[in-house]
């Protein structure tokens, strides 16, 4: 008899009570995620009635991956855009509630006589909601489509990345057991470097791969790429310091940027949910209902603190970001639980053996209770919202009502500030790469080049070559936004403008020179005077040089194409309205599309003979035709059914339009019977119009629409007939078409045409 892996065994018992414990969900209407930790329990050491995982620390193992695929999967839904995207209500909103939710976790904690990390980490598990959870709540409730659900999936966004953030920052703090604040700055700073870093490098270097490698990636083979592209990333964070799921994450957000993001999601989630499973399973293994009972007070107190904390801090997060007072308190409600994030910060702490064993029981049992609490809590915020409006003093609403109204209008900045922002954003993005090739080049390069050529002339080439692989990185420092439209304005607006102006430009030329010195002062033991004329040399031919333009040019052109291409794809197949669509709506114009049905008049026709333009007001933009897109198609181009086309116009013209456009596809009402097709003969005879000619001659399928099946002659059997084929006297000709036609070619009395 064989013996099976005890991991097997473990295996088959996890998969099968996940199984039946989804299944049970399911038709409970619950979210999947307590299934699995329900599976847990059942599978758990703690369960004596049921059989029990043998070797927990293997199961762990699978759970670590399981997290790992759990955020990748996170980052292939995320895109840095959509940060950019949220606003600025998302914002003031996520960071209340975090910050508050923290403080209240770690006052929490203390107030049971928990130890510092436990507190802290209870405090980062309470902080963040679960996005799973609320998505479903939505979905279940039919409230997708309502004003304020579009703030709290905002707020969401955040919280993941936040979240990624706070757990960076946890696992810091849980190695050094250092809380200075000169520690956490480091450990932020960090941070920051390695995720600009990942970043720009990834986007400027893998959707060129994916693209260069497309022709042969089949879906198996992207799925292979995808992996390793993250667990690569994956071994990179963790030698540089940070977790796990950081290094997944971030790749999973780098490739949610390329075309392939759609395929490599659909390709992952089966892997992702079967890991994710086993981890979720391994949460619930973790709870022990003796302890359960033995901390019920805490759990009590936890749960109250997440249901009114969350109301509470969230309310008063989306109140500062100048949102109404309903909308705020149906966002601050319907956030009101804790999920994945609080498992795996949980699981961080575990891992690192920093918290007590009884908090994650805790927290699991907390998940629970406020997961089965979350439709009530949303259904409750409207009622809430309006006992509370009663209740309000007369002048506080007022005051918030103009808080709301007023923060809505303060939408304008100021050029100083535009300029500002995008120098310091400029300057930070290519001093990071600029200090990654360094120390890239000063730990393999220079060895290397002092290894083979020994002395100066191994220094010197080592410095040549850093330098010019630095050179576009600093010229764009110094060069970038000197001649942009904020710039010139400035400078033309008021002569106390161009002192600071030219402060900005000296001080990035000094940034550039400082990376320079730093370069040579690194491989040489030279005099500061001439290191600093050296510097300042090279930093000269670097502004002059024309070539070194150019490539910086095109190194950023390359970046932004990349971090682009998928939204202009979209735009290109139509999935997507082009960016100008927006500034239309401010002019009452509107961007729609329209689909050319099947059996419309319009199809065949050119925009010419159609004249849309001066007959309903509207202006075709751009025909999408298959994969092809026709953008400002010309008088002569024609409308095949199902082309897809982009029109600008007003409301009421867009109106008009379409209603024309259901006309123009509209079916007769006699229509069906008209084109109904019938198949009858007649016969040639010697008198017939048709005797002697060929078909082509006869006019048949010209004149009369109708079509030769066939033809009897003697005692023949029916043949296809030669279009060269002159009728014979007595041949019975077969025919096909619409019964008009067919009537109309048989009725002809002086044809004398016999109908059989």
């Amino acid at each position: 008899m064989s013996h099976l892996a005890t991991l097997i065994n473990d295996l088959a018992l996890i998969l099968i009570c996940a199984g039946v414990m989804t299944l049970l969900f399911k038709k409970l209407k619950q979210p999947l995620v307590l299934g699995y930790v329900v599976a847990g329990f059942l599978a758990s050491p703690h369960m004596p009635y049921t059989p029990s995982v043998m070797d927990t620390a293997n199961i762990q193992t699978w759970a670590d991956i399981g997290v790992i695929f759990l955020l990748f999967a996170l980052g292939l839904e995320f895109s840095f855009k959509k940060i950019v995207k949220v606003g600025g209500a998302a914002i003031i909103a996520a960071c209340t509630i975090i910050f508050c939710m923290i403080l209240l976790g770690i006052a929490v904690g203390t107030g049971f006589g928990w130890q510092r990390m436990d507190s802290i980490f209870l405090g980062g598990m309470i902080a963040m909601s679960s996005t799973t959870i609320i998505y479903k709540a939505f979905d279940d409730l039919g409230m997708r489509k309502k004003q304020f659900t579009g703030l709290v999936l905002s707020v969401l966004i955040l919280e993941d990345i936040l979240a990624i953030v706070l757990m960076v920052m946890l696992s810091t703090m849980a190695v050094r057991h250092n809380f200075e604040g000169t520690e956490m700055l480091e450990s932020i700073g960090k941070l920051l470097f390695f995720l600009i870093l990942w970043f720009v490098v990834g986007i400027y270097l893998i959707p060129e791969l994916l693209k260069r490698c497309r022709k042969l990636m089949s879906e198996e083979t992207l799925l292979i790429v995808s992996l390793g592209l993250c667990f690569g990333m994956v071994v990179m964070a963790a030698r540089t310091g940070f977790s796990a799921a950081f290094g997944a994450f971030i790749m999973g957000s780098i490739l949610a940027e390329t075309v392939e993001a759609e395929s490599i999601e659909r390709l992952v989630k089966p892997v992702k949910d079967l890991f994710g499973a086993v981890f979720f399973v391994s949460v619930g293994m973790m709870v022990d209902p003796s302890m359960i009972v033995e901390y019920a007070l805490p759990i009590i107190v936890i749960t109250l603190a997440v249901i009114l904390g969350q109301s509470l801090f969230g309310t008063l997060g989306v109140l500062l970001s100048g949102q109404p007072l309903k909308t705020a308190m149906q966002c601050g409600f319907s956030l009101t639980q804790i999920g994945e994030f609080a498992f795996i910060i949980a699981s961080l702490g575990v891992s690192l053996h920093v918290t007590s064993d009884f908090l994650y029981p805790i927290v699991v049992a907390v998940s629970v209770i406020t997961t089965f609490l979350t439709p009530y809590m949303i259904r409750l915020a409207e009622p809430a919202s309006g006992f509370v409006d009663k209740h309000l003093p007369a002048r506080w609403v007022d005051f918030l009502t103009r808080y709301a109204s007023g923060s809505q209008t303060m939408n304008h900045e100021s050029l100083w500030k535009k300029f500002i922002f995008a120098l310091t954003r400029i300057t930070i993005v290519y001093s990071i790469v600029s200090i990654a090739v360094i120390a890239l080049s000063f730990r393999f390069l220079v060895p290397l080049f002092l290894e083979n050529l020994p002395g100066i002339w191994g220094k010197l080439l080592a410095a040549l070559v850093i330098i010019l692989f630095i050179a576009p990185f600093l010229r764009a420092i110094m060069i970038k936004k000197n001649h942009s439209v904020e710039f010139v304005t400035l400078w033309n607006d008021s002569r106390g403008n161009r002192a600071p102006l030219v402060a900005t430009i000296v001080i990035r030329i000094l940034i550039a020179v400082s990376f320079v010195m730093f370069v040579i002062a690194g491989l040489f033991e030279i005099s500061v005077g001439l290191l600093l004329g050296v510097a300042v040399l090279l930093v000269t031919m670097m502004i002059l040089s024309r070539q070194l333009k150019k490539q910086s040019i095109m190194i950023e052109r390359k970046f932004f194409q990349n971090l682009r291409y998928r939204d202009m794809r979209a735009e290109y197949m139509g999935e997507k309205k082009p960016e100008y669509a927006g500034r239309l709506l401010s002019r009452d114009l509107h961007l729609t599309d329209f689909v050319v049905p099947g059996e419309s008049v319009w199809a065949g026709q050119t925009l010419a003979e159609l004249n849309l333009g001066k007959q309903y007001g509207v202006h075709v933009v751009s025909i999408l035709r298959g994969r092809k897109r026709i953008n400002i198609p010309g008088a002569s181009v024609r409308l095949f059914p199902e082309d897809k086309i982009q029109v600008i116009a007003t409301d009421e013209e867009l109106n008009l339009f379409g209603a024309e456009m259901e006309k123009a596809a509209a079916l007769e009402t006699d229509v069906v019977e008209k084109s109904e097709m019938i198949l009858r003969q007649f016969r040639v005879d010697s008198h017939s119009a048709f005797l002697g000619k060929t078909i082509r001659e006869s006019g048949i399928r010209e004149q009369y629409h109708c079509l030769i099946v066939g033809v009897e002659r003697g005692e023949e059997a029916l043949h296809a007939p030669d279009s060269h084929e002159p009728f014979m006297e007595d041949d019975v000709v077969w025919v096909v078409g619409e019964n008009a036609d067919v009537y109309k070619l048989v009725g002809q009395k002086n044809e004398n045409v016999d109908m059989e």
